[in-house]
C-alpha cells in the first residue's frame, strides 16, 4: 500500500484497496449496450465550444484525447438545453443548428476509439440547465430556485432572479427535446444532470421554496422526474436515460439535499435512496453516476485537494472516505444498478488500487475519473498496460477550476501546459 492508504489507516478510515487491477478491464452489461470496461471519463467541461454551442478546436482536441484513452464509457460534458441556462458563452448547446457538429464528433470518437483500442465505448451526453451559475453572455445572469445563504452569504440575489413555476414546467419538454437530439446525434444515452448546485440539483434541496417545485419531497423532485419521463418518452427503450446525481450536497438543512433536520453536515441518504428507488424501479434505470458536494462552494467535499482556494477543514482522505461511503450506500442498496463511483483522482497512482478495491468490495460497479482525464487522458490505457505513470498524474491543484472561474477555457495547467499555462498566467495571476 502507498502513502494515501497508510494515511487513511492512520486516521482510522476504511478505504478499499486491491493490488490486482484486472477487475477494471472486465465489461458491464446494461440492458441497451455493454460497457467494454469499468473505467469512466466523467463529464469535464472545457468552456471552449463555439458561441453557437458547437464543438470548436479545443473541444475536438479534448474528445480526441478521450477517445484514445481506452475508457469504456465517455460521459460528455455539460450541454445546455436552453441558451439562458448556459454556464458560459462557450458552453456546448445541442439544438437543431449545432446537431451536425455533435453528429460528427460522436462518429469521430467511435472511429478513433475503435482504431486506437479496439473498443466501442458507451457515450452519454450530459443535459443541463446551469441555474444560479448561468452566464450565457459572459457575466452572471443567475436563475435560481430560491435564495440560499450558503451561496449568497449576506448578499441575497434579487427576487427577480427566482424562477417561476411556469418557467420550470416549460423546461420539462426541453429535456425531452434535448434527449431526442442526443439520440439523433448518435449518443447511447442522455444524463439528466442533477448535481453540484446547478438548477436541478438546487431544486432537490429547495425545502424553503413555495409552489409546485419546492417544499415537500414530491415537489422538490417534480422537475427531475418529469424531465426523465420526457426524455424516455422522446427516445424509446433502446436509449439510455441516466443521471449524474448528488447523493449529498454538504450543506446543512434546510439548504442541502442528503441531510436531515438537526443533523448538521452529517450525510443522511434517506431521500437519496428514495429517489434512486424510483429511478430504478419506476423509470428502469440501469446506470447511475453518483457524486457529492459543490465544486464552487465546498470543493473539499467532492474534489479533495492538495492545494485549493481555502484551507480544507479536514484531511483530504476524509473526503475520499465520505465519497466512498455515499457511493457505497447507494450501490449496496441497489446491487443490480450499475453505479459509477467518483473521488479517485486525489489519490494519484493509488487511485487505480482504490478503484479496483471499490468495485471488488461492492462500493461501485464502475470508476469515474474527472480531473485525472484532463491531466492524463491516457490513464485508462496505461492502467490496462500495467499501471499509471507517476509523471503524468493529476496533481489535484485545482488550477483547471480556477481557469473556469476566471471565464476562460479550462484544462490542465501543469500537464498540458503548452496551451493552458499561458492562459493561467493571463487570467489567474494578474
Amino acid at each position: 500500500m502507498g502513502k494515501y492508504f497508510e494515511k487513511a489507516k492512520e486516521l482510522g478510515l476504511h478505504i478499499p484497496y486491491a493490488k490486482n487491477l484486472s477487475i477494471l478491464g472486465t465489461p458491464v452489461a446494461l440492458a441497451q449496450k455493454e460497457i467494454p470496461n469499468r473505467l469512466v471519463i466523467q463529464p469535464m467541461e472545457g468552456c471552449d465550444g463555439t458561441k453557437e454551442g458547437a464543438f470548436d478546436e479545443l473541444t475536438h482536441r479534448r474528445y480526441e484525447r478521450f477517445a484514445k484513452s481506452g475508457a469504456g464509457l465517455i460521459w460528455f460534458e455539460a450541454t445546455a438545453i436552453v441558451n439562458e441556462g448556459r454556464a458560459n458563452p462557450r458552453q456546448l448547446f445541442l439544438n437543431e443548428n449545432t446537431l451536425d457538429s455533435f453528429k460528427r464528433e460522436v462518429e469521430f470518437v467511435r472511429e478513433t476509439a475503435m482504431k486506437e483500442n479496439g473498443i466501442n465505448p458507451v457515450l452519454i451526453l450530459q443535459s443541463t440547465h446551469s441555474g444560479r451559475y448561468s452566464k450565457p453572455n459572459g457575466v452572471p445572469e443567475p436563475l435560481i430556485a430560491l435564495n440560499k445563504p450558503v451561496y449568497e452569504k449576506d448578499k441575497p440575489l434579487d427576487a427577480s432572479r427566482i424562477i417561476s413555476d411556469d418557467y420550470l414546467q416549460s423546461l420539462e419538454e426541453k429535456y425531452g427535446k434535448a434527449a431526442a437530439l442526443a439520440k439523433e446525434a448518435g449518443f447511447d444515452g442522455v444524463d439528466i444532470k442533477c448535481c453540484h448546485g446547478y438548477l436541478m440539483s438546487e431544486l432537490m434541496g429547495a425545502h424553503l421554496r413555495k409552489g409546485r417545485y419546492g417544499g415537500s419531497y414530491e415537489n422538490r423532485t417534480r422537475l427531475y422526474f418529469n424531465a426523465i419521463e420526457a426524455a424516455k418518452a422522446a427516445t424509446g427503450g433502446d436509449f439510455i436515460v441516466t443521471s449524474r446525481m448528488n447523493a449529498y450536497d454538504g450543506f446543512a438543512y434546510p439548504y442541502g439535499f442528503g441531510v436531515s433536520e438537526g443533523n448538521g453536515l452529517i450525510p443522511d441518504l434517506t431521500e437519496t435512496l428514495k429517489v434512486v428507488d424510483t429511478l430504478q424501479n419506476k423509470y428502469g434505470f440501469g446506470l447511475l453516476d453518483i457524486t457529492i458536494g459543490n465544486p464552487y462552494v465546498n470543493p473539499h467535499v467532492n474534489r479533495p485537494f492538495a492545494h485549493g482556494p481555502y484551507q480544507s477543514p479536514e484531511d483530504p482522505m476524509e473526503g475520499v472516505a465520505r465519497m466512498m461511503d455515499c457511493v457505497g450506500t447507494v450501490q449496496k442498496a441497489f446491487p443490480n444498478l450499475a453505479v459509477i463511483g467518483s473521488g479517485f483522482t486525489y489519490m494519484g497512482k493509488e487511485g487505480e488500487n482504490l478503484a479496483a478495491g471499490a468495485i471488488n468490495d461492492g462500493i461501485c460497479t464502475l470508476a469515474g475519473f474527472g480531473r485525472q482525464a484532463f491531466a492524463y487522458p491516457n490513464f485508462a490505457r496505461d492502467i490496462f498496460a500495467g499501471g499509471m505513470d507517476e509523471k503524468k498524474l493529476c496533481m489535484a491543484c485545482g488550477k483547471c477550476t480556477e481557469l473556469m472561474r476566471a471565464g476562460t477555457v479550462s484544462g490542465c495547467v501543469l500537464r498540458d501546459r503548452e496551451i493552458y499555462l499561458p492562459l493561467y498566467k493571463q487570467y489567474c495571476m494578474k
